[in-house]
């Protein structure tokens, strides 16, 4: 099953460096900085921006696992992180996944 058909879950254990990086390998323009998973996604203009922010804030609120969105116009910086675990998670890899299917 990919990434992008699995769902978060509530309690989720910390990655290790080396599970991150196995699971980055599935994903594409992805990369982990500063402790988070992070991607600049880049649009035409600024409606196709917002639809993806809405898009994501769909998918967040179902997942129950949110990033953190810096929204300009023609671009969306995305960045994920496991705040119960202080790090990575799964969930992290799964919503980077979903927002890649938008």
């Amino acid at each position: 099953m990919s990434l992008a058909q699995e769902h978060c879950e509530a309690t989720v254990p910390k990655l290790t460096d080396t599970e991150a990086e196995a699971l980055l390998a599935q994903l594409s323009g992805w990369s982990i900085e500063s402790g988070k998973l992070v991607k600049t996604f880049r649009f035409k203009d600024y409606y196709q921006t917002l639809a993806f922010v809405n898009a994501s804030a769909f998918v967040s609120h179902r997942e129950d696992h949110h990033p953190e969105l810096l929204v300009t116009y023609d671009r969306v910086r995305v960045a994920y992180d496991t705040h119960s675990v202080d790090g990575l998670s799964r969930n992290d890899f799964i919503c980077a996944a979903r927002l890649d299917a938008l």
